[in-house]
């Protein structure tokens, strides 16, 4: 009679090679915690705010993660995001709805390409050159819109708030488009030979290189389709508040980076996915609507959050340490 093969024993080494089992266990602790403590957590139109809140902020984290999963970091996301309003709401009065998004996705596509231009031509770091950007977008921002909030009226460049009802769940076109933003690159990072290169290019840029893969390309298709998800984002801030104000969205850069790192994304390339950032955003958005409904001040919330970004690095440092 054949033995029966040895059970596996549950590891922390073991658990660490799963970067998105933390950031899962976390999230649905967070949710059976807040459940208890609050009485209106889980009812659906709570559920459906959190998800709602999510939207710009997670469309945007599917951009960060791509960045950092080739050993970069992009500081300029949110602020293409905010002028792509501003361009969408300006073209919108001139134009008409429909070659406003065209324009704004164009935009977005090329300052993507600058930013890949300057990193992969010059070889200058993604931190400095983005953070170059970020400073320039964000006067432009403000010159653009003269310090001032435009409203868009109803129609395709709001469609995105607009909400229906699955049974007795509301949600928004927003959130539809968040999840097959997320479907999307989810399929490409780990169905596609250009998401095995993205990997491959984080993980080991000269082992890439010797491999015959052409990692600026590859960084350059990156930056472009970060800029195309940032105008994707833009698109759902108009249909989460229909105005455009240049001061909207400031953290936005800060929160992207804490979606991805909280969701088991490793800060030097290379190692993470989509979906555990698809969790880290969810998880962010559970902690500050659960602590908001207990009575927690806003600035306890932050340094939660800050507390969970130092722990998931940590997390991800010693899981470095133990592979090699």
């Amino acid at each position: 009679m054949a033995e029966a093969p040895p059970a596996r024993r549950v590891t922390l080494a073991g658990v660490l090679r799963q970067p998105l089992l933390g950031p899962l266990a976390a999230l649905i602790i967070a949710i059976v915690v807040f459940s208890i403590i609050t009485d209106s957590f889980l009812r659906p139109q709570n559920l459906s705010l959190i998800l709602q809140q999510s939207v710009v902020i997670g469309i945007l984290a599917v951009g960060q993660t791509l960045i950092i999963l080739t050993g970069g970091i992009d500081l300029s996301i949110g602020a293409v995001a905010v002028l792509g309003t501003i361009v969408m709401a300006r073209t919108n009065d001139a134009s008409g709805s429909f070659l406003a998004l065209l324009v704004v996705l164009v935009l977005c596509a090329l300052i993507g390409a600058v930013n890949g231009g300057l990193v992969t031509s010059l070889r200058l770091p993604p931190f400095i050159v983005t953070l170059g950007t970020f400073t320039i977008l964000y006067a432009t921002t403000q010159l653009v819109a003269g310090s001032a909030t435009y409203q868009v009226p109803d129609g395709p460049l709001t469609v995105l708030g607009e909400t229906f009802r699955i049974g007795g769940f509301v949600t928004t076109y927003g959130v539809v488009a968040m999840v097959l933003v997320y479907a999307v690159a989810w399929y490409a990072l780990s169905q596609t030979a250009g998401g095995k290169h993205v990997y491959a290019v984080g993980g080991s840029p000269e082992a890439a290189r010797l491999s015959g893969i052409r990692s600026n390309r590859v960084l350059m298709s990156v930056y472009v389709l970060t800029g195309v998800i940032a105008a994707i984002a833009a698109w759902a801030a108009l249909g989460r508040i229909p105005n455009a104000d240049p001061n909207a969205y400031q953290n936005a850069n800060l929160e992207t980076i804490t979606a991805v790192v909280i969701g088991g994304t490793s800060l030097f390339g290379g190692r993470g996915s989509v979906l555990g950032t698809l969790v880290g955003t969810l998880i962010v958005g559970v902690l500050r609507n659960g602590l908001t409904q207990a009575g927690v001040d806003n600035l306890y919330q932050n340094i939660a959050t800050g507390v969970l970004v130092i722990a998931a690095v940590a997390l991800d440092q010693l899981a470095r340490r133990r592979n090699r």
